[in-house]
């Protein structure tokens, strides 16, 4: 298996999600947009994953050159982005984040697919390549925070270009998905949505990720206003994914001991638990680190875990539009929902209360994933 070529991939896309998800909205206020176009501009970015990853994924089932599209979409990405150099208004980064986030967006699902069927029967080693992601990420938001503190957030679009640069890099040195291309198993795409766990499974990721929403929007913002500088925001985001690649070290001997359905439930409990702790003890470093901890959970755990239910539910041709749905569902529909409410409520109504709501999207997943449980354990 070709193990680094794989890891490359995770390492600079999430690098690159290490720049955009803490420091970008911090770069839009510094342009002078309030919380609502910001809660706006974030959205676009979400919203474009509802339609591309399911475009890009039927492409791919179709096609039977799922790297190949994913090598075009990350140089559309790259070629897009550079608008972000050539003004800064509301509606010019606006078209530039539709544009670049189309295809940006389009390549994860497809990749995941092909690492998994690279992986065949050892699906539960997924997390010893993904957790290269999670270092790429700790590397980039704790090392950006105090350049950005140093340099200006004005630097920040030029970072982001170099770490797609290095995305679209190492799509070059990936392997092709002949598995795929060769796979003559068909799943009825519409038989599949109509099994009661899997549009259940779907209702969770969207709800999750629309409790993200607050969190990826404004968090480091938050933390801002309460006179934290931008060097201890990036330890403290580094310091959740560092959580995260902790867990996901030994994460592949817990599948073999847990139903995923399980982890499942206590990923979405703890995720309901850090929301409520952020949203009330932001002058409390000690209370906010613990809650960075859980990111273990409301992310590496839950997402190792949802990507695996998917890939168990979605069969050979269809995987690659299973994972497009999972990405649509959750990131794309549920994250766009996210940081929307979050815009109109961080102005309404306060950061408490915002961060309450994100607390109720995920304890009504926590109820649904209970009910899987329920079902599975009562067969």
């Amino acid at each position: 298996m070709p193990y680094w070529r794989l890891s490359a991939f995770y390492f600079f896309f999430f690098g690159s999600l290490g720049a955009f998800a803490p420091y970008w909205s911090v770069y839009l206020h510094s342009l002078e947009f309030s919380p609502l176009q910001i809660g706006e501009l974030m959205a676009i970015m979400m919203a474009t994953r509802i339609v591309a990853p399911n475009i890009w994924g039927w492409i791919a089932d179709h096609t039977g050159h799922r790297m190949r599209i994913v090598r075009i979409g990350c140089f559309l990405a790259l070629l897009f982005f550079a608008g972000a150099f050539f003004g800064t208004s509301y509606a010019w980064l606006a078209a530039v984040m539709v544009l670049f986030s189309f295809f940006w967006n389009a390549a994860l699902p497809q990749f995941e697919a092909a690492t998994l069927n690279h992986l065949g029967r050892d699906t539960h080693r997924y997390t010893q390549i993904r957790v290269w992601g999670s270092v790429g990420f700790i590397v980039v938001v704790a090392g950006l925070g105090p350049l950005l503190d140093r340099h200006g957030v004005g630097m920040l679009p030029a970072v982001c270009f170099f770490l797609m640069a290095g995305i679209w890099f190492a799509t070059l040195l990936a392997p092709n998905d002949d598995t795929q291309a060769n796979d003559t198993t068909h799943g009825s795409l519409r038989d599949t949505l109509r099994k009661g766990p899997v549009l259940a499974v779907l209702v969770v990721c969207f709800l999750m990720q629309a409790s993200h929403g607050p969190y990826y929007t404004f968090y480091s913002l938050y933390l801002e206003s309460h006179g934290y500088s931008r060097g201890a925001i990036g330890l403290l985001w580094a310091l959740g994914v560092a959580a995260e690649v902790a867990l996901y070290m030994v994460l592949h001997r817990i599948f073999h001991r847990y139903a995923l359905e399980l982890l499942l439930v206590v990923a979405l409990a703890f995720t309901t638990l850090r929301w409520l702790v952020i949203g009330n003890f932001a002058d409390n470093v000690v209370m906010l680190g613990l809650a960075q901890l859980l990111h273990a959970f409301s992310f590496g755990l839950y997402h190792a875990v949802a990507i695996q239910l998917i890939h168990r539910y979605f069969v050979g041709r269809s995987q690659g539009r299973g994972q497009a749905l999972y990405s649509s569902f959750g990131f794309g529909a549920g994250g766009a929902l996210g940081s929307l409410y979050s815009g109109y409520m961080w102005e309404a109504v306060g950061p408490t209360a915002t961060f309450l709501a994100a607390a109720a999207c995920s304890a009504v997943a926590t109820i649904i994933a209970v009910r899987l449980l329920w079902r599975k354990e009562s067969r």
